[in-house]
C-alpha cells in the first residue's frame, strides 16, 4: 500500500504527471499533482512510487512548486540516459524481465535514486524501441523485436512524411497547368498510394494513409485521385479501371516470352518429321475473319468426293507450342481467355505466339488439327477423321468480301448451301439462332466515341459459326465416346420456348435471351439444348481460349493412342479454374463496354434516343435502346398507354463513365 506523503507518477495522456499522495485508500489515492489538481487515481494507474516519503504540511502552493521541480529535474536527467547501450548490455541475458532501480543503477551507478528511476522509466515510456514497461517490470525487447519496431518505425514515418510533403506535392500537381515530366519519388509513392485507394477503396493496403493525404491536399471529390493520376502522365484518360481492379495480368512473365522465342527460333521444320502428322499443304484453305483480325485460329477446305463433300476444319494447332507445366501453359492459366475491348486486346498468349507461328496466316507453313469430315448433299455426317496435320492457308478473306463473292465463287457457294442445310438440322433439334446484332465501338483520335450495329448472321459470318459447330460438337463426340474426361458444355431444356427456326425479331430475340437456361462446364458430355447438339465442347479457338487448348491437347493425346492428357481429376480442376478467370474477365469486357457506351451517352446529354418496349410491369418498363442496345428501366408514366414491342423515345438525362451512373427520363 503506498502511504501518504509519496511522490508518485502516473501517466495521462502519454505524459508522466509528479503528484503527491495527500489521502491514502486500499484501492485508490488522493493526490495534488504537478499542475494542481485534486486527482482520485485507482492504484493501478501508478507507475512509480517514491522511496522517500515528503512532507505534506507544506502550503499547497509549496507543494505544487516542489513537484514542478522534481518533474523539470526528471526531464533533464534523462538527456544522460542511452538505451540502446543498455539493451546491448542486457539483451544477452537469459533473464528479460528487471527491476526499473536495478536497471537505472546499471546506468547511473551508486548515484541512483528515485529521481534517476523516474527518469529512466521516463525514457522507456518515450522510446519503447528496447525495453517495455510491464506490472511494475522492465521487459527488454528481443533483437527481432527491436528490428520489427524499427521497420514499423520507418514506416510510420514515412507515413507522417507522405501525408505532409507529399499532400503538398499532389496539391501542386494537382494545381499546375502543366505538370512537371520527371516526377520525384516522394510524390511518385504518394500517387502510387492514391491508385491503390482509387481502384481498392478501402481495401488497399494503406487506405487510411492515402484518406489522410487527400484530406491534407483538399482534394474532397470522389474522382480527384482518378485525375491527379491522369494529369501525371501514370493513367490514360480513359484507364480501364475494372482491370486494375480484378488485377487480372496483362504482361507475361519472363520465361513465358523466353519460351515464345525459342518457338520462334526452332521453325517449323518438325513438323514434316512428325510420323502422326498428315501433310495437307496441296490443300487450298481459306479464312475467313474480320478486317481488322490479327489472330487467325480456323480455316476451312472443301472438296468434291462422288456426289458428297469433304469439308475439311482446320484448327491451329497451340497444343504443339504451349504444353501443360510450361511457362506458356501457366500464363494461359492466368488468364482464361483473351480479353477484346473497343481500345484492344489482352491475348492469352504473346503475340509472337498468337498473331505469329500459331496464326494461320497466308501463304505459311502451319501446324494444325483438321477435322475432315465427309457431308452428304443433305449435309448428312457420313465420316469424320481428326488428325494432326500440316498446312498453308491459301486465301484470306473478310466476312464482307466472301458475302459479295458467295454466289460467284464455286467453292464458298457450296459452302453456303452447307451451312444452310446444317443450320436447318440443328432447328429441326431444337436449336435456338437467336441473332443479335453486333455493337461495334469505335474510338478515334480525338476520342469520340462512335457506335454502329452490324449484322451477325450474315451468309460469311453464319458459314464460319456453323462450321465450328459442326468441329466442336464432333471434338467433343469423339472424346466422349472413347470414355476419356474433358471439358464439356451444355445447356439444359429451355422451359419457355417464344422463338422458332429462323426469327429474327428484336423483340422476340430479347425476350427469349431473358429466359435462357444457363449453361454448364462439366467433365462429361451433355446435350446442348441451345445448339441442338447431344454433345459440345469447344476446341476452334486455342489460341484466345485455355477450355479449347486443353481439348486439343487431350484430343492429341487420343488420336496418337497415349494416355489421356488429362486426368478426370485435373480437368474438375479446369472447371474451377475457367469458372473463375473467365467470370472475372467477362466483368471487366462487360463493364469496359458500358463505360464505352456511358461515354457515347455523356456526349449527347439532353437528346432524345430510341427504344424498344421489352416487358412493361405494374410500376416499371423495360426497354432496349435501339442505337446501342442496352437494357434500361424506368418508372411507368403517368396517363401513358405503352405497351410491349412498341417503340418510344426517351432523353438522356446523366450518362457518368467513372461513376457508372445513367439516367433517363420520358420526354
Amino acid at each position: 500500500m503506498i502511504s501518504t506523503g509519496k511522490l508518485i507518477e502516473y501517466l495521462d495522456n502519454g505524459k508522466f504527471i509528479c503528484a503527491i499522495v495527500v489521502e491514502s485508500q486500499p484501492k485508490r489515492l488522493r493526490l495534488i499533482n504537478q499542475n494542481g489538481r485534486e486527482v482520485n487515481l485507482p492504484l493501478s494507474r501508478v507507475v512509480h512510487c517514491s522511496n522517500e516519503t515528503y512532507d505534506i504540511g507544506q502550503s499547497r502552493e509549496e507543494l505544487i512548486r516542489n513537484l514542478k521541480e522534481i518533474a523539470e529535474k526528471r526531464l533533464n536527467l534523462m538527456t544522460a540516459i542511452d538505451l540502446q547501450e543498455l539493451w546491448e548490455l542486457t539483451s544477452d541475458e537469459s533473464d528479460s524481465s528487471f527491476s526499473p532501480s536495478f536497471l537505472a543503477e546499471l546506468i547511473f551507478g551508486d548515484l541512483s535514486n528515485d529521481d534517476c528511476v523516474s527518469a529512466f522509466l521516463r525514457s522507456v515510456f518515450c522510446d519503447r524501441l528496447f525495453f517495455k514497461y510491464s506490472n511494475g517490470l522492465i521487459k527488454v525487447n528481443s533483437p527481432e523485436q527491436v528490428e520489427n519496431l524499427q521497420i514499423q518505425r520507418k514506416k510510420e514515418e514515412k507515413k507522417k512524411q507522405i501525408i505532409t510533403e507529399g499532400a503538398a506535392a499532389v496539391k501542386d500537381l494537382f494545381s499546375r497547368e502543366h505538370p512537371q515530366k520527371e516526377l520525384d519519388p516522394l510524390l511518385r509513392e504518394s500517387l502510387h498510394l492514391l491508385r491503390d485507394y482509387y481502384v481498392f477503396g478501402n481495401d488497399a493496403k494503406d487506405a487510411n494513409t492515402a484518406r489522410q493525404l487527400l484530406k491534407t491536399a483538399g482534394l474532397t471529390s470522389p474522382h480527384d485521385p482518378f485525375h491527379i493520376l491522369v494529369k501525371a502522365g501514370l493513367w490514360g484518360p480513359n484507364e480501364n479501371i475494372p482491370l486494375l481492379k480484378q488485377e487480372l495480368p496483362v504482361n507475361f512473365s519472363l520465361e513465358a516470352r523466353q519460351q515464345a522465342e525459342q518457338l520462334l527460333q526452332q521453325g517449323q521444320d518438325d513438323l514434316f518429321n512428325d510420323p502422326g502428322r498428315i501433310d495437307l499443304t496441296h490443300l487450298k484453305p481459306i479464312t475467313i475473319d474480320g478486317p481488322t483480325t490479327l489472330d487467325f485460329d480456323d480455316a476451312l477446305t472443301l472438296e468434291e468426293q462422288d456426289g458428297n463433300y469433304l469439308v475439311g476444319i482446320h484448327i491451329s494447332d497451340v497444343a504443339h507450342y504451349v504444353r501443360p507445366g510450361d511457362a506458356l501453359f501457366q500464363e494461359a492459366m492466368r488468364r482464361g481467355t483473351s480479353i477484346y475491348f473497343p481500345e484492344g486486346q489482352i491475348p492469352m498468349l504473346p503475340r509472337h505466339l498468337s498473331q505469329g507461328i500459331c496464326s494461320l496466316i497466308q501463304d505459311e507453313i502451319r501446324a494444325a488439327f483438321s477435322f475432315m469430315i465427309l457431308l452428304s448433299e443433305d449435309a448428312e455426317i457420313l465420316r469424320v477423321k481428326i488428325i494432326p496435320s500440316i498446312i498453308k492457308v491459301a486465301r484470306r478473306l473478310t466476312y464482307d468480301e466472301v458475302d459479295r463473292m458467295i454466289e460467284k465463287d464455286g467453292e464458298l457457294k457450296i459452302l453456303n448451301m452447307l451451312r444452310k442445310k446444317l443450320r436447318q438440322r440443328r432447328i429441326e433439334k431444337g436449336a435456338l439462332l437467336l441473332p443479335f446484332p453486333d455493337v461495334n465501338i469505335f474510338i478515334d483520335h480525338q476520342g469520340q466515341v462512335h457506335v454502329n450495329l452490324g449484322k451477325s448472321d450474315t451468309p460469311a459470318r453464319t458459314i464460319v459459326s456453323e462450321m465450328m459447330i459442326l468441329a466442336n460438337s464432333e471434338a467433343a463426340r469423339y472424346v466422349s465416346d472413347r470414355m476419356v474426361p474433358g471439358l464439356f458444355r451444355s445447356q439444359p431444356k429451355l422451359k419457355n420456348r417464344i422463338v422458332f427456326g429462323e426469327d429474327d425479331d428484336l423483340f422476340q430475340n430479347t425476350l427469349q435471351r431473358k429466359q435462357l437456361p444457363r449453361g454448364e462446364l462439366s467433365t462429361t458430355a451433355k446435350p446442348h439444348s441451345g445448339l441442338g447438339v447431344s454433345h459440345y465442347t469447344t476446341v476452334t479457338s486455342p489460341i484466345r481460349r485455355l477450355l479449347d487448348l486443353v481439348m486439343q491437347h487431350q484430343l492429341d493425346s487420343i488420336i496418337r493412342r497415349k494416355e489421356p492428357c488429362f486426368t478426370e481429376d485435373m480437368c474438375k480442376d479446369f472447371t474451377s479454374i475457367l469458372s473463375r478467370t473467365v467470370t472475372a474477365a467477362n466483368n471487366v469486357r462487360h463493364l469496359r463496354q458500358r463505360y464505352w457506351l456511358l461515354k457515347y451517352l455523356s456526349d449527347r446529354k439532353g437528346q432524345l434516343i430510341n427504344a424498344l418496349v421489352i416487358q412493361v410491369g405494374p410500376r416499371r418498363i423495360n426497354l432496349l435502346l435501339t442505337d446501342i442496345l442496352m437494357d434500361i428501366d424506368l418508372p411507368k408514366p403517368a396517363g401513358r398507354k405503352i405497351s410491349a414491342n412498341s417503340t418510344v423515345q426517351v432523353r438522356i438525362l446523366k450518362a457518368d463513365p467513372l461513376d457508372n451512373v445513367v439516367r433517363f427520363d420520358w420526354p
